[in-house]
């Protein structure tokens, strides 16, 4: 399984930020586990005494099981894996399937592009299955209602997913802010990629939420086909709000960050150019010092009497400094 870490960013970008991340300690393979609601919570359990099923990063074998044993449309599987499918919610003749979608665990390899992915919730009667593409926690963290039932995790899971998008959206204004003290006195284009990084994650993020909220509006229709009762409907209003509220922060994010793009490039141009001009400045005073120290160089009568004197030497000195001193003067005064 992929251990957390604490990874400074600026291993990729030269920032200040500490984040989070998720790093593969060996490749994924098939991991299952098995879930009973005991006391409002969710506890371990045998496979026997399962209500709750999770399949995590599936192989061919177990993809091929779960067609067989849960009668799971192949379709439907695989978008349950696709991290380009859109959230949707699909009634079958023995179960109710809803692919969710939510963020994946933030890798440093990822170079500040936030990645996707979706999750398959297929709920039966007496017991749910989920499927999930990598090998990341299903249930973390607490939630302000009680499980008690099967609808409750569903509840639980796409909690943690709208949570889930808002911890992404703090981490991406964190980075934004970094990036923006680094933009202001860098000459180097990574921090601009890195921005539009950023800005990409931002799109496919909204989309996501938009993806989920379209989602919840068609539960709330179909609560009482998926046995939600007035409690667990509530539950989902409250969902609905929260992931609206999700979704115009986003919508907020991607509108500052993508209009102050273009201030950003102008901001990296104008430092090059101000950096050009210092070393044109530079040139132009050795430049004159050289042209004062080769004129008094020249092999012709020089009106510098007393060869065997060492003043002249120290006056053509003096006078090659002067020079460069007078270019540095008029650039002060000027103010180039």
């Amino acid at each position: 399984m992929a251990t957390t870490e604490e990874t400074d960013i600026s291993l990729q970008g030269g920032l200040d930020v500490v984040v989070p991340v998720a790093v593969p300690a060996e490749p994924l393979r098939s991991i299952r586990s098995f879930f009973r609601i005991e006391n409002n919570r969710l506890v371990t359990c045998e496979s026997a005494d399962a209500e709750v099923i999770v399949y995590n990063a599936p192989t061919i074998e177990d993809e091929a099981e779960l067609q067989e044993l849960y009668n799971i449309d192949f379709h439907t599987l695989q978008s349950s894996l696709d991290p380009d499918e859109l959230a949707r919610l699909e009634f079958e003749p023995d179960h109710a399937a809803i692919i969710l979608k939510r963020p994946k665990s933030f890798c440093a390899d990822d170079n500040f592009l936030l990645k996707l992915t979706s999750t398959g919730a297929f709920i039966y009667e007496d017991h749910l299955v989920i499927v999930m593409s990598d090998d990341a926690p299903v249930f973390e963290g607490r939630v302000p209602f009680h499980v008690q039932s099967i609808q409750d995790v569903v509840l639980r899971l796409l909690y943690q997913a709208t949570l889930h998008f808002e911890g992404h959206l703090k981490a991406i204004n964190m980075l934004s802010d970094s990036l923006e003290r680094r933009i202001s006195t860098s000459m180097d284009n990574k921090y601009l990629l890195n921005m539009f990084a950023l800005e990409k994650s931002l799109v496919y993020i909204v989309n996501s939420i938009g993806s989920n909220g379209a989602l919840l509006e068609k539960m709330k229709t179909a609560a009482e086909k998926l046995g939600f009762d007035r409690d667990q409907s509530g539950v989902l209003d409250d969902l609905v709000i929260e992931n609206q509220q999700c979704y115009r922060r986003a919508e907020i994010y991607t509108q500052v960050i993508g209009g102050l793009m273009d201030a950003r490039a102008a901001i990296v141009s104008h430092n090059l150019n101000q950096l050009i001009k210092k070393f044109t400045i530079w040139t132009i005073a050795i430049m004159l010092a050289n042209l004062v120290i080769g004129f008094f160089s020249m092999n012709v009568l020089l009106p510098l009497p007393m060869e065997s004197a060492l003043w002249p030497f120290w006056f053509i000195t003096l006078l090659a400094l002067a020079s460069v001193g007078f270019v540095f003067w008029l650039w002060r005064v000027k103010k180039w």
